[in-house]
Parts: structure tokens; sequence; C-alpha cells
């Protein structure tokens, strides 16, 4: 199926790893033009050096997304560039761990700023590109709002916030034809996550039990899987899709934990 998406312009945070990553090499594979949006330059130029050399087309840029000014100063970069802005991927954030009883207010702020307040920076400094093109806002958002975790308020916060601005947003742009959804993650296997399973005292035990929890297949989700999903939904094919907040989960959030698992 012919996606529709070719020569598209859309900007991906958090890039040139993990989920951010499928998502640019799945947009390159179907003719888009992937940015490829983070903090270190090397990774994103690696990453857009790959995709050329498979005949593909990307674009990096460097930009500390916890920094407002950089936030502006990364879409100017790609409407100098490109001139336009066909569509956005809310990705970059940190399970940064700030929890309620060892937080605080600074790492309480930070982590927001790691996760959220740049989702909306980053929007509302595309929007009139997007309005132009009647392009499409992609958030990637975690269970973690959902379902909680414990000892991560910040990024529990976050995810909250991340679902309810796709909802805010859809109905905001409706006037303008630009279409808004979330892909709801649970557990994926990224770089971050296995640093993070890594910390722990039995990390291969640990995993073991978290992947007997996952109803279809006791598995993780790939990022691949997450691509085409976001793909989809950024494409037109999902034309009359909106203010959806779609878990790509192996029914790990909406499925009794039970199935499949032999408990």
């Amino acid at each position: 199926m012919d996606l529709l998406i070719k020569d598209k312009v859309i900007m991906v945070t958090g890039g040139a790893k993990g989920i951010g990553r499928g998502i640019v090499e799945a947009l390159a594979v179907e003719g888009a033009i992937p940015i490829i949006v983070g903090r270190k330059m090397p990774d994103n130029l690696a990453l857009a050096e790959a995709i050329k050399a498979n005949g593909g087309v990307a674009f990096p840029v460097e930009a500390e997304l916890t920094d407002p000014k950089a936030c502006q100063q990364a879409v100017q970069v790609v409407l100098d560039q490109f001139g336009k802005i066909d569509g956005l991927v809310n990705n970059a954030g940190l399970n940064d761990g700030v929890s309620l009883e060892h937080g605080g207010y600074e790492a309480f702020m930070n982590g927001l700023h790691n996760s959220l307040v740049h989702y909306y920076l980053m929007a509302h400094y595309a929007l009139p590109s997007l309005k132009a093109q009647q392009g499409v806002i992609l958030n990637i958002s975690s269970k973690t709002a959902e379902t909680g975790q414990g000892g991560t308020s910040a990024y529990a916060a976050s995810n909250g916030g991340r679902n309810a601005l796709t909802r805010e947003w859809a109905v905001e742009l409706l006037p303008y034809r630009i279409r808004v959804n979330a892909i709801v993650v649970a557990e994926c296997a990224t770089p971050q996550y296995d640093s993070w399973i890594q910390t722990l005292e039995n990390p291969e035990e640990t995993l073991k039990k978290i992947t007997n929890r996952i109803p279809l297949e006791q598995r993780m989700t790939t990022t691949a899987e997450i691509a085409s999903m976001a793909i989809f939904l950024l494409s037109p094919r999902s034309s009359h899709t909106t203010g959806q907040l779609i878990h790509v989960d192996g029914g790990y959030v909406h499925l009794d934990r039970a199935v499949g698992s032999g408990i």
C-alpha cells in the first residue's frame, strides 16, 4: 500500500535512537524526509548517513529540547532548509525516576522539561507550517499515565499531559484539518529500556517476569511495530483518525495479563 507520504517533511524528536529511530527509518523507506532531532549531532548524522547509503533522505538537527530557544531554532532550521513541515512526531523523553518521596520541586520540574514541555513547544513553533500544509502531529506516550509505575512521578505526569494534549490539540486544530493522535507504549525493547533493566538486582529474571505479563505472545513490543503504526497515523491513509490514544502494547494495558501466561 502506498502511504502517500513521499517527500513529506516530518520532524521526529529523539529520532536517533529507540522508538524515534524506528520511526525515522520507516519514514525513509516510504520516501518521506525524516528530520532527526536530538541533542547529540554525531548520532543524528550517523543515522542520516545510514539512510542515505540505503537510498533514502534524512536531515539531522541538533537540539537540546529542554531549552525553549532550541525548540524554536530546530523548527526554523527545518523551515530554512525545506520551506515546510508536514508532520511532527513528539517522541523524546526520559523515564528519570523522579519519585514523590525522593524528588522535590527542581527534580520534578526538570522531569517535566525532559518529557513534556518540549512537546508543547515543538508543536507551537511548527504550527504555522502545519496549518499551511494541513499537517499531522503524533505524540508518543507511555502506559505509566494509566497504570502507574512507582517512583517516577515526573514521567507519569508527563505522559498524562501528553495524552491530554493529544485530545486538546485534536479539538483546537479541527478547523485547520490537522490531525493529532498518540501512540501509547508499554514494554518496548529500546536501548533506554535495556539500560534501565541492567540497573536492577536481577535483570534477566525481572525481564522474564515482565514479558510473562504481556498477554500477546509474552514478549516485548518492537520499535518496528511502533513505527508501523506511526507511519500509518502520519499518512493520509488515516485521514479520518484524530484525537485517539492508540495502544501498541500486546494488550498489556487493557487485557487481563493472566490470559495466555499460565497464571
